[in-house]
């Protein structure tokens, strides 16, 4: 879910134009572990010093195409580390797995 200073952002025709074509460009796959790729993720986070610089939130050299379960690691696995069997969904709840940590 987008922080509040970058909904703006994420709704903007720019954002939805730049997305669709990285995500084409990556033929639809998360570029860390090849499955289907579903998020375009800023490498460089966003912060509302930097969301309006388009050299970082619209540049494709910024941009990465991640599947959820990647998109979870990138973001959670650093400050929210969980035990083997369990992954976070979409929304952030903690779901069981069988797939081991990457």
């Amino acid at each position: 879910m987008a922080k509040n200073f970058a909904k703006a952002f994420y709704n903007s025709e720019a954002w939805r134009q730049c997305r669709d074509a990285y995500f084409v460009f990556r033929h639809g796959l998360c570029e860390r572990c090849g499955r289907p790729g579903k998020i375009v993720h800023h490498k460089i986070y966003l912060t509302p010093e930097n969301i309006n610089d388009p050299d970082v939130s619209l540049n494709w050299d910024n941009l990465e195409l991640l599947c959820q379960d990647c998109h979870n690691r990138e973001h959670f696995e650093k400050y929210s580390p969980t035990r083997w069997g369990l992954k976070f969904d979409e929304f952030g709840n903690l779901i069981p797995t069988d797939s081991p940590p990457v």
